[in-house]
C-alpha cells in the first residue's frame, strides 16, 4: 500500500537528491532535503483539505486532479513560479533568468541579492497574513492554549490581522530607511521598494483568499442543489443519474482545489526564498515536496484518516509565521540558510510529537473508562 502510493515520490526523491549533490555537493544536498521537508510540512494541511474534498469526487475527477493537478502544482507553481518571481524583481525575462542561473551564477546571485528586499517584503507579508489569520481564529482544538486562547479572543476585532501586518510592514520600511540614512543614503529607494512590495504581497493574499472563498461558496451551492434534487427524486420515485448530479459540482470542486493548491503553493515557494536564492535547488526541493503532498492526499483518501495528528496544522502555521519573520528580517540582515530551514522543521516535529502524546493520552483515558464501566 505505502509503496504503491508513495513509489513515485520515493523515486523522485532519490533522483532529486542525487542531482543536488552533483550540482553543489553536500551543502546543496542539505538545502534540497530541508526544502523538501519544509514543503511537505507546510502543505500537510493542504493535503488534508484536498483529501476531504477529493473523497467526495468520482474516480474520473480524482484522476484528473491527480494528473492535471500535478502538472499545475509541481511544474507550474513550484518550478515556473520561482523563476517568474526572480525575473520580475530582477527585470529579466524568464529565459534569461534560467540562463544566468546556470551560465553566470555570480551575476545571477548579484541580481537576486539586489531583488531580495522586494521578494522578502512581498513573501513576508503574504506568509504573515496566513499565520495571523490562523492564529486569530477561534478553533476547537488548540495546541499552545496559553497563547492561542487570548489571541482567538483578540481575533474578534475586525481586520486585526491586516492592521498588524501593515504595522509590521511600516516598521520594516522605516528600519530600512533609517539604516540607509545612517549609512549615507545610498539605498533610500530600498525603503520604498519594501513598502510597495509588501503591499503587493498583502493584496495578493486578499485576492487569493477571495477566490478561494468564491469557489468554496459555489461548491456549497452546488452540493445543496444536488441534495435537494436527490430528495425530490426520492419523493417522486424517479431515478436520477449520479454522474449528471456530480458533473457540475465536481467541476467546481476541481477549480476550487486548484485555487487552494495555488494559494498553498505560495507559502512553500515564498518560504523557499528564505532558505536559498538558487532556482535549481528551489525547483528540486519544492518538486520533491509537492510529489509527497500529492501522494499524501491519495493516502489520506484511501485510508480515510484525516486528523490523526491534530496539531500538525498548527505546527505548519507556526512555521509559516517563523518564515515570515525571517524573510522580513533578511531585508536588512543575513540569516544562515540552515538555521532558517531548521526552525520550520523543529516546529513541525514538535507539533507531531505533541499530537502523538495527545493520541496516547486519549487512548489511556478510553482504556480507564472501559475498565471503570466493567467494574
Amino acid at each position: 500500500m505505502l509503496l504503491k502510493t508513495f513509489g513515485w515520490s520515493f523515486a523522485i526523491t532519490v533522483i532529486g537528491l542525487v542531482a543536488a549533490f552533483f550540482y553543489g555537493g553536500w551543502e546543496a544536498f542539505g538545502v534540497v532535503a530541508i526544502l523538501s521537508v519544509l514543503e511537505i510540512s507546510l502543505s500537510f494541511d493542504n493535503a488534508v483539505v484536498n483529501a476531504g474534498i477529493l473523497k467526495k469526487m468520482s474516480a474520473f475527477w480524482q484522476k484528473i486532479f491527480l494528473t492535471v493537478g500535478v502538472l499545475i502544482a509541481v511544474f507550474g507553481m513550484r518550478l515556473v513560479f520561482p523563476v517568474v518571481i526572480v525575473a520580475i524583481t530582477a527585470s529579466l525575462n524568464p529565459i534569461d533568468a534560467i540562463d544566468l542561473s546556470f551560465n553566470d551564477p555570480d551575476r545571477y546571485k548579484e541580481l537576486v541579492t539586489d531583488a531580495h528586499p522586494a521578494i522578502a517584503a512581498f513573501g513576508g507579508m503574504f506568509l504573515l497574513m496566513i499565520f495571523l489569520d490562523f492564529i486569530f481564529e477561534d478553533r476547537d482544538i488548540q495546541w499552545l492554549r496559553w497563547l492561542e486562547r487570548p489571541l482567538a479572543k483578540l481575533g474578534k476585532v475586525d481586520m486585526l490581522s491586516v492592521c498588524i501586518a501593515l504595522i509590521v510592514l511600516l516598521i520594516s520600511a522605516m528600519t530600512v530607511a533609517t539604516h540607509a540614512h545612517q549609512h549615507g543614503g545610498g539605498h533610500v529607494d530600498k525603503a520604498e521598494t519594501v513598502l510597495l512590495s509588501g503591499i503587493a504581497g498583502l493584496i495578493t493574499y486578499l485576492i487569493v483568499g477571495g477566490l478561494s472563498g468564491y469557489f468554496e461558496d459555489k461548491l456549497e451551492e452546488e452540493e445543496e442543489r444536488e441534495h435537494e434534487e436527490e430528495e425530490e427524486a426520492k419523493r417522486s420515485g424517479k431515478k436520477i443519474s449520479a454522474a449528471a448530479l456530480s458533473g457540475k459540482a465536481a467541476f467546481f470542486m476541481f477549480l476550487y482545489l486548484e485555487v487552494l493548491d495555488a494559494s498553498f503553493s505560495f507559502d512553500g515557494v515564498i518560504g523557499a526564498f528564505a532558505i536559498t536564492n538558487e532556482i535549481v535547488l528551489m525547483a528540486l526541493g519544492l518538486g520533491i515536496g509537492a510529489m509527497y503532498v500529492r501522494s499524501l492526499t491519495v493516502y489520506l483518501v484511501r485510508q480515510g484518516t484525516l486528523d490523526d495528528y491534530v496539531y500538525l496544522e498548527h505546527g505548519a502555521h507556526y512555521a509559516i509565521g517563523a518564515l515570515a519573520v525571517i524573510l522580513l528580517v533578511t531585508i536588512q540582515y543575513e540569516i544562515n540558510e540552515i538555521i532558517t530551514g531548521l526552525v520550520g522543521v523543529v516546529l513541525i516535529a514538535w507539533s507531531f510529537w505533541s499530537s502523538v502524546r495527545r493520541n496516547k493520552a486519549l487512548e489511556a483515558e478510553e482504556g480507564n473508562s472501559e475498565v471503570t464501566a466493567g467494574v
